[in-house]
């Protein structure tokens, strides 16, 4: 196994900032930076990797109210404020008393990136991405998406003024199919899952040189967007890691990189290395990461997805593995919960914090009950869920278990009736 650069070199000196090389996850083998995602020795994932310097607290928190406040920790240009961009990130770190009472959690914190520009954290990796793309010459943004992601492709290229290609499963619930249309697009419903779409984006980016599919050949740089999450947590927090962190599992990429993150933190001295354990959340009708956990075993079978959360619905998640390994390593779990916990976690947190979630977000807080009910969650321990998507974006999913509580004529006497009853 190697872990030199090759050297073979791009054909122009890329700025990246303090991105060096790309490196594979299985045997360490690095490139140049380039649109690459697998390994030329083992064909394993590959990664940034990076020289950090001259990162401290001060710099990042004088920096833009937005994920480029950590631009110092990202592969994107050392210009990246200079081009359009939707300026995701910095969302708020909500303290959830309420809902911490009803889950039996002493202290309870929300990340709240329902507030980002699509509402949801998928803006954080596509700003990611197109900035990366920019520096690497493409011309066209692109994805395979279960629905967020095509709303953050769409919008950040008609932001940069670019062209956007989005393939969607022709199932997607559509308020997440208009909203990805509204910003003028191409945009192509698959018959099939999202595995077929995948694959199907896979075959379109070996053939079309100019389109940068955002998780596809330019994933590594893409994959880098959701170490924001942990950099903002740990932020928002004053500094410090938390106990414990449960985290939504579709591809996993989210959960590896939030980990990773708070490894960089600590390292970087930004903050006190403490531990900390890393919880994933799955849909039962899409949890082959949960069911591989449960089993023991490092090998995840893909799934034909069937739930509402369709936004996690990733019948074979590409980082599975890696997911199983954080979580192993920290002393965490990978649990999963019903279609109908989903729905009643979703109007719990609705009813507690005032916060209406997608039903990723479901699944986080539906998990986060059921992990301190089996004892694996420790209710004593700071804890924070990402809640990832707006629930604006999955009203089927409670369609149905919600409506008005009763409807009367215009009489005071009637609604007095109501209130009454």
């Amino acid at each position: 196994m190697s872990s030199a650069v090759t050297s073979a070199a791009p054909t122009k000196t890329l700025d990246l900032g303090p991105a060096r090389a790309l490196s594979c996850r299985e045997c360490g083998h690095q490139i140049p930076l380039a649109a690459e995602f697998a390994c030329p020795e083992c064909f394993g994932p590959l990664e940034v990797a990076y020289d950090f310097a001259g990162v401290t607290r001060e710099r990042i928190e004088a920096g833009p109210k937005s994920i480029w406040r950590y631009a110092s920790l990202l592969p994107v240009p050392t210009n990246v404020t200079e081009h359009p961009n939707t300026e995701p990130g910095l969302t708020r770190l909500v303290r959830a008393e309420k809902l911490g009472k009803a889950l039996g959690i002493k202290r309870l914190w929300l990340k709240d990136d329902t507030g980002n520009p699509t509402h949801s954290f998928k803006d954080r990796v596509v700003a990611v991405a197109l900035a990366a793309a920019r520096e690497l010459g493409f011309t066209v943004l692109a994805c395979p998406s279960t629905g967020n992601l095509a709303n953050a492709v769409a919008a950040a290229a008609a932001r940069a003024g670019w062209r956007s290609v989005v393939l969607i499963p022709k199932s997607l619930e559509q308020a997440k199919i208009q909203m990805t249309a509204v910003y003028g697009g191409t945009l192509i419903a698959v018959d099939g899952n999202y595995d077929d779409v995948n694959r199907l984006a896979t075959e379109l980016a070996a053939e079309e040189e100019d389109w940068a599919f955002v998780n596809v050949n330019v994933r590594p740089y893409y994959a880098e967007g959701s170490k924001t999450l942990g950099y903002e947590v740990a932020e928002q927090l004053g500094w410090r890691l938390p106990g414990q962190v449960v985290i939504p599992v579709a591809s996993g990429s989210q959960l590896t990189k939030v980990d990773k993150a708070f490894g960089e933190l600590g390292k970087l001295g930004l903050v006190e290395p403490t531990p900390y354990r890393v919880f994933g959340a799955q849909a039962t009708g899409c949890s082959p990461v949960a069911t591989a956990f449960a089993e023991g075993t490092d090998v995840v079978r893909p799934v034909r997805p069937d739930t509402i959360a369709r936004s996690l619905a990733i019948g074979n998640p590409a980082d599975g593995p890696y997911v199983l390994d954080t979580v192993r390593r920290t002393n965490g779990a990978v649990a999963d919960v019903s279609d109908a916990e989903v729905v009643d976690a979703i109007q719990l947190l609705a009813r507690t914090e005032g916060i209406f979630a997608e039903t990723a977000g479901g699944v986080t807080v539906a998990c986060a009950r059921k992990l301190v009910e089996s004892g694996q969650l420790d209710p004593d321990a700071d804890t924070v869920l990402l809640i990832t998507g707006d629930g604006l974006k999955t009203l089927d999913a409670v369609a149905g278990h919600v409506g008005p509580t009763a409807t009367v004529s215009t009489s005071t006497a009637e609604v007095r009736r109501a209130l009454s009853g």
